[in-house]
């Protein structure tokens, strides 16, 4: 064989060695993780991704970096999600509603008036943190930490104070939310569906007189502004959440997987913080802009309490499982009892 036709013949080998080597070498190569959020700029979520970014960006000498997406400029979290679907983003922070769509047991910590305080908040996810975990990974996205919005206040253009109050005006439903759904349904309420992004719309068109959000989640989006009234009631908790595509977080050394992991829950333990004394400073704001509070009777709670007691044993199964409530309401009860 002539040294020629040895040449044809080894090129295309070399050229195949050579990709391989550089293939050999993607430990070294960037990740961007495109993230959505509907968080808006100058909030202490973005404030809080933003850090986050900085300290990833730096401990990974710029290997890994997030591309932020913020106030719903990609749409509400079901559009995010069909973005993370189709690989056009591959995270999203969420609230419990868009969490419990990748995995539906979530939900069972929305349960109204399920608690009563954070610190019980606190002691359920750290008891549920790995089943959980377990879930989203299985349904095919890594969690990457737990954050909140915080407890859910009806705000409102009139008075609300009973049931039979929220029958007489225009409430807003949250599509991505079939708990809200069964509960008004079971009042009687007609709701009128919009996406986050619309509400603001919403109240200033008079399309909708009541929405219902927790207190620094009103200021931020700019509904505080066109409400007159807060009901004094914390409906239910809103936990949130950071997620990315597993096959994306794979792709990641191991080394800075669990660079994400730590960076991002500990930035998001701070956050949390943040977010409750916001909300209790929220609350203030609302109050200095001319909202009034609106303080129901304990015959009228009692009456929230049992329309949505009702409504939960409609809707069960539909969403989470009996098996996992129980399970929340049983470390619910020991923590109660002084246990952990």
């Amino acid at each position: 064989m002539n040294r020629g036709h040895i040449l044809k013949i080894s090129g295309p080998f070399l050229l195949i060695s050579l990709l391989l080597i550089h293939s050999a070498m993607g430990a070294e190569k960037r990740f961007l993780i495109k993230l959505a959020t509907l968080a808006p700029e100058g909030s202490s979520w973005m404030k809080t991704f933003n850090t986050l970014n900085a300290e990833v960006m730096k401990v990974t000498e710029n290997k890994v970096q997030f591309k932020i997406y913020p106030g719903g400029v990609l749409g509400d979290e079901m559009d995010m999600l069909r973005k993370m679907k189709i690989g056009q983003i591959q995270g999203a922070a969420l609230t419990s509603g868009g969490l419990s769509a990748l995995f539906k047991e979530i939900d069972a910590l929305q349960v109204p008036f399920l608690f009563q305080k954070y610190e019980e908040v606190d002691a359920i996810l750290k008891k549920m943190d790995s089943l959980f975990r377990k879930g989203f990974e299985d349904n095919g996205y890594v969690l990457l930490g737990w954050s909140e919005a915080g407890f859910i206040y009806l705000m409102s253009n009139t008075p609300i104070s009973s049931v039979a109050d929220l029958k007489k005006v225009k409430v807003w439903i949250w599509e991505v939310s079939p708990m809200s759904k069964a509960i008004f349904d079971e009042a009687g309420v007609s709701a009128i569906p919009l996406s986050v992004p619309d509400v603001l719309i919403g109240l200033q068109t008079g399309l909708v007189d009541v929405v219902y959000a927790p207190p620094t989640g009103a200021i931020s989006l700019q509904w505080f502004t066109k409400v007159k009234y807060m009901t004094d009631v914390p409906l239910a908790y809103l936990a949130g959440g950071i997620v990315v595509n597993k096959d994306t977080f794979k792709q990641l050394p191991p080394a800075f997987q669990n660079i994400l992991i730590e960076s991002s829950q500990r930035h998001l333990d701070k956050l949390k913080a943040i977010t409750r004394n916001e909300n209790r400073e929220a609350i203030k704001v609302m109050m200095k802009h001319g909202a009034k509070i609106i303080t129901p009777s304990q015959k009228q709670i009692d009456e929230f309490k049992e329309l949505s007691n009702k409504a939960m044993v409609h809707i069960g199964g539909q969403t989470f499982s009996k098996k996992v409530l129980d399970e929340v309401r049983s470390h619910l009860e020991s923590y109660r009892r002084g246990g952990e």
